[in-house]
């Protein structure tokens, strides 16, 4: 059979202009009076927004504290020493005093950062199980092999919340104090501990199973609390909204980081009379030091920080616009010196023809 164009086959698309590709098209041709402009306009803008960026971020306040406990670094030391090679340590409770000589602008966030603590690594960012997370009752009787070795006890009861990454849970507690007055008493700075989770982590991702005659203790029977835990999931915390699998500080953890030094939300000072922030004076924060670090060569600190309309402290990304402008402005001049200097042998050319 000969193939014919104005026979249509069964293979041959219909003929239209998109099919053919006979569609107009622009191709616009880049001179120098375009393609400069471009560059040089580019660039101001990246450096401009750039500017902004970075001016924004240095503006935000941070304190910050390293209460890991090496030698000659405060009272912590002495619980890191307590804790040394026993697991899990035994508690022990710490001070940090701090002085502000002016005010602390809010709203002011209270965040515990870890270093050289890999949640990125494979095998630990999946011992998990979603399905046991989101409140099923079939997934929390069995939990799935990706928890191994922390998917059922010693006794052979099932694990809830079962994996790695629960049973590493983030387990030190932080209150803070403030003197109004020189040798005065120290009062409570009421902490913020809700909405410090992702919406959708706490309403969406993670539920607990329904409940027992009224009781999230009987849901829970049968399981066992992963061995790192000092108490069962359901005894988190005394709000009957925030214990369990929905327990924010719980959900605030699951949320794995990318890199090994990562900070995580505590809490927010936003209530009474700091909710404008935290006036001059003297301050301390009670540390019940529980969360061994020592082993694998980490830290574990405390940073009150104030944010902008960009978020965090983060000066990254004002000096990635900063850069990207100034290499456009760069390329500009350059591709400018090399259309003036070839211009003339250019115009000789076209007369020559």
């Amino acid at each position: 059979m000969t193939w014919s164009a104005t026979a249509r086959g069964a293979h041959q698309p219909d003929n239209t202009a998109f099919t053919q590709q006979r569609l107009p098209a622009w191709q616009p041709l880049l001179s120098a009076s375009i393609a400069l402009p471009l560059f040089f306009c580019a660039g101001l803008a990246f450096i401009g927004l750039g500017l902004g960026l970075y001016y924004s971020s240095n503006g935000i306040k941070e304190l910050e504290y390293d209460y890991t406990g090496d030698l000659g670094t405060g009272n912590c030391s002495v619980c890191a020493a307590i804790g040394q090679g026993r697991a899990p340590p035994p508690r022990c409770s710490c001070a940090w005093y701090f002085s502000l000589p002016e005010f602390f602008q809010g709203p002011v966030f209270l965040y515990y950062e870890l270093t050289n603590f890999y949640q990125n690594n494979r095998r630990y960012g999946v011992s998990r199980d979603d399905a046991q997370l989101s409140g099923l009752q079939s997934a929390l009787r069995h939990p799935v092999n990706e928890c191994y070795p922390y998917q059922y006890s010693a006794a052979g009861l099932p694990i809830a919340p079962c994996g790695a990454i629960a049973n590493s849970l983030f387990n030190d507690s932080f209150s803070l104090w403030h003197q109004r007055l020189p040798g005065g008493p120290y009062v409570e700075v009421p902490l913020d501990r809700t909405g410090i989770a992702w919406w959708t982590d706490y309403h969406v991702k993670f539920r607990n199973p329904p409940l027992v005659n009224g009781s999230l203790a009987l849901a829970f029977q049968g399981t066992a609390p992963p061995p790192s835990w000092h108490r069962p999931v359901y005894e988190l915390s005394p709000d009957p909204n925030n214990t369990g699998f929905i327990n924010q500080d719980f959900v605030v953890w699951m949320r794995t980081a990318a890199l090994p030094t990562f900070r995580k939300l505590y809490a927010r000072i936003r209530q009474g009379n700091y909710s404008a922030g935290l006036p001059r004076g003297t301050y301390r924060v009670n540390i019940t030091y529980n969360y061994p670090v020592r082993a694998f060569g980490g830290h574990k600190l405390i940073t009150f920080s104030s944010i902008s309309w960009m978020g965090g402290k983060n000066p990254f990304l004002g000096i990635a616009y900063l850069v990207v402008g100034s290499l456009c402005i760069l390329m500009g001049f350059v591709m400018l010196v090399v259309y003036i200097r070839y211009q003339d042998q250019n115009d000789e050319d076209e007369d020559d023809e």
